[in-house]
């Protein structure tokens, strides 16, 4: 079996990557409907940039004033190697959730690997998180945040590998000077984790059509810093380390998993860990579906925002 071709890759020997898979891609269209988007540079020096959706539709509050809507920090899925934010699939995604969720969505180009390796991704969403508080005092700052964007109530959001890269840009908030924006809640779809110990649902799943073991093994041994192995703290928070000690400051978590999912026994001991840390977090095991069953059943997708919406309501 070998996992380069079952992922259409192509390693060079410069350790860039050969990407097979010619994917669709959607251009931002500020003048949609029912969801308008745009393009923003993030990082000149690092090439990186933000894809912003806001609803057409918006509420109003009691006294017929536009009410504010939450801001939604997004990292789209790709096991760190594939998709942008200008992908199909993560375009449509987000104005789904912008449009269901009645939510501004910002979504994070962060670089990939292994022509970058971690932990770039995370400091990518950190520059991320910094440019939306930023807005908020910058009177010259991008309209769409400061004109409609609650910044009191900013989420964290990350599907496959983005709710790995979301748990690790949210550990460095304790660190960070957030005023006035304030993160009320990290979501984790499907979260990425490893380790050197095979689990039982690995194991299980290890023929998974869509993850199977070798690509799992190959997508963290392209990703995680060179010569470290599994169970670097990137890759498995389980393990001992300086992000243990800072588990404890994380906000409100909702991890959302599926039993078909090769890394399910993993995310679990994951919730295990946030509770036993003190970590306020809500989890949503559904015995039936598989990793990244959101694509290709849309009334799963549904409900998946409906527990979103439901964990950003409280």
């Amino acid at each position: 079996f070998d996992p380069y071709d079952h992922l259409n890759i192509e390693l060079n020997p410069d350790g860039t990557l050969n990407r097979g898979q010619a994917r669709p891609t959607i251009e931002a269209n500020p003048n949609g409907d029912p969801v308008v988007s745009k393009d923003v540079t993030l990082n000149v020096k690092t090439k990186t940039w933000v894809r912003i959706f806001r609803p057409t539709n918006l509420p109003s509050n009691s006294d017929n004033t536009i009410a504010r809507l939450p801001i939604v920090i997004y990292c789209h899925r790709g096991g760190w190697i594939l998709l942008s934010a200008a992908d199909f699939e993560v375009h449509t995604n987000c104005e789904e959730i912008a449009s269901k969720l009645l939510a501004i969505i910002v979504s994070v180009n962060y670089r990939l690997a292994p022509e970058s390796r971690l932990p770039a991704q995370y400091e990518d969403a950190v520059d991320a998180i910094n440019w939306v508080k930023e807005q908020a005092t910058n009177p010259n700052g991008e309209q769409w945040l400061r004109d409609y964007g609650d910044f009191s109530k900013c989420y964290l959001y990350g599907v496959g590998c983005g709710g790995n890269i979301v748990l690790y840009s949210g550990l460095k908030i304790d660190l960070m000077k957030m005023e006035p924006l304030k993160i009320a809640g990290i979501i984790m779809n499907q979260p990425m984790f490893g380790g050197i110990q095979r689990t039982e649902s690995e194991l299980r799943y290890a023929t998974d059509e869509i993850l199977p073991l070798p690509v799992l093994d190959l997508l963290w041994e392209l990703v995680l810093p060179k010569s470290t192995n599994r169970d670097h703290r990137y890759c498995n928070p389980m393990v001992q380390g300086p992000q243990k000690q800072m588990i404890s400051t994380l906000e409100r978590c909702l991890v959302i998993g599926f039993s078909g999912d090769p890394m399910i026994d993993r995310q679990q001991e994951f919730v295990e860990m946030l509770v036993a840390c003190g970590v306020q977090v809500e989890a949503c095991f559904d015995d039936y579906g598989f990793h990244n069953i959101d694509l290709v059943d849309r009334r799963r997708a549904i409900e998946l925002l409906d527990i979103v919406r439901e964990f950003m309501s409280r």
